[in-house]
């Protein structure tokens, strides 16, 4: 089994205006001033991500702030909180966060979808795919999500810079191809510049070495929870899935705007992590090499033909369903001579599979009972080689 090619690599100048999948996070230190919403500056943001629509990019929101908004209303100021009243100030901040989200943006006629995660959900198989699956829905139809962690049920993941990483675990799970990170500063310096007046920026990052980790300070005072060292791991999470991660300073207004040109022609500086592949390259090398499957489907030679082709595995094209597997899990798929022609995440668990097999992808609410996915197996999850 081979792994598929790389893609070219994108352009340092301004690797934003060749986004097509963008994820946005806003921390509460940009999008908070004194418990209350910046709204000239979130305002200047959506302005952003209307022109990024115009262009074709699909936009997603990871925002933080709840909390941080929340806890005035509940009279939380001025001390540490519990970790019950952390939740309690989400739970009231959540609402007047999306209002907020829904009336800017709307001034440019788009939908705001509200999604809540745990980092739990980004990496637990099927809640890992019923969260994509809502978030593509959501992309198709033309709304932007806007996700934050869901503070008001989680424990241990109100913790250190869990946006960060939340941020990148999304990027992973929709193949995004971008991701920026907006800071209070604009990017990675060999030192903490705010201590070292020699401290150099760093433009563009290829590999998250020892020395590139070391580079990491300490978090900056205020109501952000991360800092340099949860972006470096962010970075590490999304390079890995193919997609290049931005570090750039948010303070200003239109911050996104400022990064579809380059440095040198006005554009503002960022750090820019670049991976060697494109998100669907990673993510069908990861499907070849790193999964133990679960179960097999083989397949008649129509079928083999269509995936040579690059196409999707059909309910039509399974003549046979052996090993107990879920929806989500790593199936080999065998042709009728018994030799692997390829792998992939199935769609459906063993025992639907096997309903599905040699049926045609109009007859599956029938058989199953719901509508699902016309492919057991979509060419996006699929190596074939």
């Amino acid at each position: 089994m081979s792994a598929p090619a790389e893609s070219p690599a994108v352009s340092t100048d301004a690797p934003l205006a060749g986004a097509r999948r963008l994820i946005v996070k806003i921390g509460s230190a940009l999008l908070v001033d004194d418990h209350n919403i910046r709204r000239d500056w979130l305002d200047s943001v959506a302005d952003d991500i209307a022109v990024l629509r115009a262009r074709g990019v699909e936009v997603v929101v990871v925002t933080s702030g709840a909390i941080a908004v929340g806890r005035e209303h509940l009279g939380l100021v001025g001390r540490p909180l519990r970790l019950e009243e952390k939740q309690a100030a989400a739970a009231t901040g959540q609402i007047r966060l999306a209002a907020v989200y829904q009336e800017t943006l709307a001034r440019h006629g788009i939908t705001v979808a509200q999604v809540l995660l745990t980092l739990d959900d980004t990496e637990m198989r099927r809640r890992h795919l019923n969260g994509r699956a809502t978030i593509e829905a959501l992309l198709k139809l033309g709304a932007v999500p806007v996700i934050n962690e869901n503070d008001t049920v989680a424990t241990a993941e109100i913790r250190f810079g869990d946006n960060d990483r939340l941020a990148a675990r999304v990027a992973q799970m929709i193949s995004a191809d971008t991701l920026v990170l907006l800071s209070d500063i604009d990017g990675l310096y060999t030192a903490d510049p705010r201590k070292d007046p020699d401290a150099r920026h760093i433009p563009v990052v290829t590999e998250v070495t020892p020395e590139i980790t070391a580079m990491a300070g300490e978090p900056p005072p205020g109501y952000s929870s991360g800092g340099m060292v949860t972006k470096i791991a962010a970075a590490r999470i999304a390079m890995a899935a193919g997609c290049r991660m931005a570090i750039a300073k948010g303070k200003r207004l239109n911050p996104l705007a400022a990064l579809l040109e380059p440095p040198a022609a006005g554009g503002a500086p960022a750090t820019w992590f670049l991976p060697q592949a494109e998100p669907l390259t990673a993510r069908k090398r990861w499907i070849a090499g790193a999964l133990k499957p679960h179960g097999r489907l083989t397949v008649d030679a129509g079928a083999v033909a269509a995936l040579a082709r690059g196409g999707s595995l059909l309910p039509a094209g399974v003549r046979a369903v052996e090993g107990e597997f879920e929806r989500g899990d790593l199936v080999q798929v065998l042709g009728p001579d018994g030799r692997e022609v390829g792998r992939g995440l199935s769609a459906y668990s063993a025992e639907d599979a096997r309903r599905l097999a040699g049926r045609r992808s109009a007859e599956i609410e029938a058989l199953l009972g719901y509508r699902g996915r016309d492919e057991v197996i979509h060419r996006d999850d699929l190596v074939v080689g």
